[in-house]
């Protein structure tokens, strides 16, 4: 009676409704956070994607776009077969998430840098720096060989933070190879998009451009961002799926490396103390949170 009683509920309509509803909700909300940390310089949309637990899912759905996969697609007679190399499940909720964030947030966090830069970066520190050590307890990734790599991302991402800005023009095909660049560096966690277009002179400019909706420089971007992201998403895809511990233990590295963006913009002063505990400590509340409720959705989907 239990497993007929299991069954129904399993096939229910409603239910398979409702918790579709629910994931999308989840995946929207990821995204809304993703969009908001690809904003600040310094902090990864990747690192987000990590941290919640959607990141080697979206590496894959990326890398399993492009013009080959719709080529066998065309040659198909069963309409679902047409769609069944895009996670459309995914993407859909996701990037309306981070579309929504950047347009409406892009205001808020530039307000929050200026205005409260210590308790802003304060937060992300502590954020990213848990998330850090969590991933590292939870993919038993303590070794030397794996630390090894640890070092290596961290000396790299350590590293990018000394870079000076570059003094280079706004043209559209300058923007175009920022977009191709920086989209790369968004996905992956540690490696700020936001930070490298600092570094490349152009984040003040297309923050601006969003504000003033500046269809050009917007489109210029995006398309390059898109051919960016296709073809550096299959390599990536390629390393998590035959070196996938080394590669996530690299990209933690990179998280680590990142720290010191942060850290550098934190002034710990008589004005600044408190709202900067406050803060940090809100960003290791977050990654408890989000912890908590992980393992209640790995213990849900068990006992399906």
């Amino acid at each position: 009676m239990k497993t007929k009683s299991n069954n129904s509920v399993r096939h229910n309509p409603t239910t398979v409704l409702r918790m579709s509803f629910r994931e999308s909700t989840g995946i929207f909300l990821r995204g809304i956070a993703m969009g908001m940390a690809d904003i600040v310089p310094g902090v990864s949309g990747g690192t987000v994607a990590l941290i919640t637990g959607i990141y080697e899912r979206l590496v894959k759905g990326i890398s399993d776009l492009g013009f080959h996969s719709l080529k066998r697609g065309a040659g198909e007679t069963d309409p679902a077969l047409k769609t069944r190399k895009i996670d459309l499940e995914l993407f859909v909720p996701l990037v309306l998430g981070i579309a929504l964030a950047i347009v409406l947030m892009s205001n808020i966090i530039a307000y929050l840098l200026d205005s409260h830069t210590s308790p802003t970066y304060a937060f992300f520190f502590t954020l990213i720096l848990a998330s850090a050590l969590l991933l590292l307890k939870e993919r038993h990734l303590v070794s030397l060989k794996n630390g090894l790599f640890i070092i290596l991302g961290f000396a790299i991402t350590f590293t990018l933070v000394d870079f000076g800005v570059l003094e280079i023009d706004h043209s559209l095909p300058v923007i175009f190879i920022s977009g191709m660049i920086a989209i790369c560096a968004m996905i992956l966690p540690g490696i700020s998009g936001a930070l490298i277009l600092l570094f490349l002179g152009q984040y003040e400019y297309l923050l601006n451009a969003l504000r003033t909706i500046s269809w050009p420089d917007i489109l210029a971007f995006c398309v390059g961002g898109v051919i960016g992201l296709l073809a550096f998403s299959r390599v990536l895809n390629y390393l998590i799926k035959n070196h996938r511990l080394q590669t996530i233990s690299f990209l933690i590295g990179l998280m680590l490396g990142a720290l010191r963006l942060p850290y550098k913009e934190i002034a710990f002063d008589s004005n600044t103390i408190y709202p900067v505990m406050f803060a940090g400590i809100a960003g290791f509340m977050i990654i408890f949170l989000l912890e908590i409720g992980q393992q209640s959705a790995r213990r849900k989907y068990k006992k399906r």
